[in-house]
């Protein structure tokens, strides 16, 4: 029997471990590796691309799980993401879906699922449950999907352009320039489609990014 070769990032230590040791029970799954961040996650991939499933967590340091989920289409790698993340919005399981995302789990799941979705996934086939995929259409039929999601820095930025900050401020408690501040509201511009100030706020609270 090929075994399914997976890997789990979370930045969560506990639930890290507790997902490795429920999945070593099987004999038709190995885990490979262990990473607490998109980062680390990366750059063992881009090593390893003989990885057939990443179980991905959304919120995580230094690279989060879209960001994490945008470099593994980058790399053309074969590998499947299943997100599996405390966040049951429609607007976030909407976006992993766009961006690639295989499946969509809840980290209250349950051992059973869980490993329906893992082996349904290795088969290239979608895992979103009856519940999950009502609340992705509800979502967008209501909604446009971006294509672009800010980055960890970028959604810092934005928080502090819906709070009134001027650009100066904002570098100041970032510990930044001016310039860079600059640049990221010109990157979130861009990404978010809208020409200014007023249409950034208003497109960002239609997409619950803020």
């Amino acid at each position: 029997m090929e075994k399914i070769r997976l890997i789990i990032a979370d930045d969560h230590e506990l639930f890290r471990n507790g997902l490795e040791e429920l999945l070593k029970r099987h004999n038709d799954i190995e885990v490979v590796n262990c990473v607490s961040d998109g980062v680390e996650l990366i750059e063992f991939i881009k090593g390893h691309q003989d990885i057939d499933i990443v179980l991905l967590d959304i919120t995580m340091p230094n690279m989060d799980g879209f960001e994490a989920l945008r470099q593994l289409k980058r790399l053309s790698s074969q590998i499947k993401p299943i997100v599996i993340s405390m966040h049951d919005e429609g607007n976030y399981i909407a976006k992993c879906a766009k961006m690639g995302a295989y499946g969509y789990l809840l980290k209250n799941t349950d051992q059973e699922e869980l490993l329906k979705a893992v082996r349904t996934v290795r088969k290239g086939k979608k895992y979103f449950n009856q519940n999950i995929s009502e609340k992705m259409i509800n979502f967008m039929s209501e909604h446009p999907v971006s294509n672009a999601v800010l980055s960890k820095k970028e959604h810092e930025v934005l928080e502090l352009i819906s709070k009134g900050l001027t650009t100066k401020e904002i570098a100041v408690k970032l510990y930044v320039s001016s310039r860079t501040i600059e640049s990221h509201r010109a990157n979130i511009l861009k990404k978010l489609n809208v020409k200014n100030t007023a249409e950034l706020i208003k497109k960002a609270v239609k997409l619950n990014l803020i």
